[in-house]
């Protein structure tokens, strides 16, 4: 299940899926070249005019790097002897050849589709005909009410996509000793107030932290409800789901979701890829951006905390505000938590309780589906364009309700949301 690179089963299994490469924001400066490993894989992407290519990052000629080559002509040129390559790997010149040769037409560098959803570029790295975009609200919502990120985790895709899985964890990991003002929550997790509540939500967390968990399979995946019973009268329920193979979508907060995916860099490291998908006003990206930026800091989006410099935890902090002491943004909670198991963690050692059956599921889903692949079979959501369409939402609800309709009282407050919003009635 953890090892991906080429030829492994588990790596030609999530070779059929589109993966995230890189963000649009990363291509928007003057030079939109960029060096990128994926899954084992060292290539380059790059804009050629209006489309982009993902190919080998060694030149066809004698194996220089191609992510300092120059983008002129429609594509990129190697700066050892000027080969030029367009985005589909096509060697277009040899200008050092003698005139009339045609060595260039039997040159081609391995190359892979690639195409923009929500702000995240993504690319199929698998054989055959690529599977279509479910229309998920991540990518058919206006650009103007989504935002896209990233940041680096230096660990094993699985254990980093599993705590994604794992709802109990938040009343203890993502602990704080003290709520803040829900106005001063905007772009940050776990300090807002739930859908038809007056209670912070790090104060549901921290007072009731025995969660009953229910999950179940679904078309796309799987959905997890966690139930926090707060009176006869009243329970508060976070409504998550797990993308196959590789994604989940969650409420940040009432109005905004996260849809992220843990894409593997090798078999040690993977890039997280989240896009924030507004219900409520469009997104104000600058802040989202500047918030994230203090800790992925650009050009590669590495965390300023890491297994280096203990996660930034400070037992002084650990006493008195946090249940880490590593800090108030839950990406670092989360970093250590999937980090601190070692590069791939080692599941013979695991004692799994009730709280893990979400990850029992999942890990069947995926072994299913490996086999499948394997089988030559078509897996779990590799879809064609009319399944495709069929799979919309999906809901991730945070909302306080009445005790007895808990079930029904999230589907009407995800319909109730989708009718105010501008574009997702």
């Amino acid at each position: 299940m953890t090892r991906i690179g080429p030829g492994s089963p588990c790596g030609k299994l999530l070779r059929r899926y589109w993966q995230p490469v890189g963000l649009t924001d990363e291509m928007n400066g003057p030079r939109p070249v960029k060096p990128v490993r994926i899954m084992g894989e060292n290539l380059v992407l790059f804009r050629g005019g209006n489309r982009y290519g993902l190919i080998e990052r060694q030149c066809a000629h004698r194996g220089a790097d191609l992510a300092y080559g120059r983008l002129e002509d429609g594509g990129l040129r190697c700066s050892f002897h000027g080969w030029l390559f367009d985005v589909n790997g096509k060697c277009l010149q040899t200008p050092a050849e003698p005139t009339g040769s045609r060595l260039c037409e039997h040159i081609k560098l391995r190359a892979y589709p690639v195409q923009e959803k929500s702000g995240i570029l993504f690319a199929y790295l698998g054989e055959g005909e690529a599977p279509a975009f479910p229309h998920f609200d991540a990518f058919v919502a206006p650009s103007e009410y989504t935002f896209a990120f990233k940041g680096y985790w230096d660990c094993n895709w699985l254990q980093a996509l599993e705590v994604g899985i794992d709802p109990a964890h938040a009343s203890w990991l993502h602990k704080f000793f003290e709520d803040e003002d829900p106005s001063a929550s905007y772009g940050r997790q776990f300090r807002g107030v739930p859908s038809d509540a007056q209670i912070p939500i790090s104060k549901v967390l921290r007072e009731f932290d025995r969660p009953e968990i229910r999950v179940e399979k679904t078309d796309y995946g799987m959905r997890l409800q966690t139930l926090r019973k707060l009176s006869d009268a009243q329970t508060h329920i976070r409504v998550t789901n797990i993308l196959f193979p590789q994604a989940f979508v969650i409420p940040m907060n009432a109005e905004m979701t996260i849809s992220q995916w843990h894409v593997p860099v090798d078999d040690t490291g993977c890039y997280w890829y989240s896009i924030f998908t507004s219900f409520g006003a469009p997104v104000d990206k600058d802040t989202m951006r500047n918030q994230r930026l203090k800790t992925y800091p650009a050009p590669d989006y590495k965390p300023i905390f890491g297994r280096n410099n203990g996660w930034g935890f400070d037992v002084e902090q650990q006493r008195t505000q946090t249940f880490t002491g590593m800090g108030f943004d839950i990406n670092i909670h989360d970093q250590w938590a999937c980090e601190s198991q070692g590069p791939i963690a080692d599941r013979t050692k695991e004692n799994l309780g009730t709280t893990d059956k979400g990850i029992v599921l999942y890990r069947r889903l995926l072994v299913d589906a490996i086999k499948k692949s394997e089988a030559g079979e078509r897996p779990m959501m590799v879809l064609d364009p009319a399944k495709a369409s069929e799979l919309k939402g999906p809901p991730a609800i945070d909302g306080i309700g009445p005790t007895p309709n808990m079930d029904q009282y999230w589907k009407e407050a995800d319909e109730k949301r989708r009718r105010q919003a501008a574009w997702a009635a």
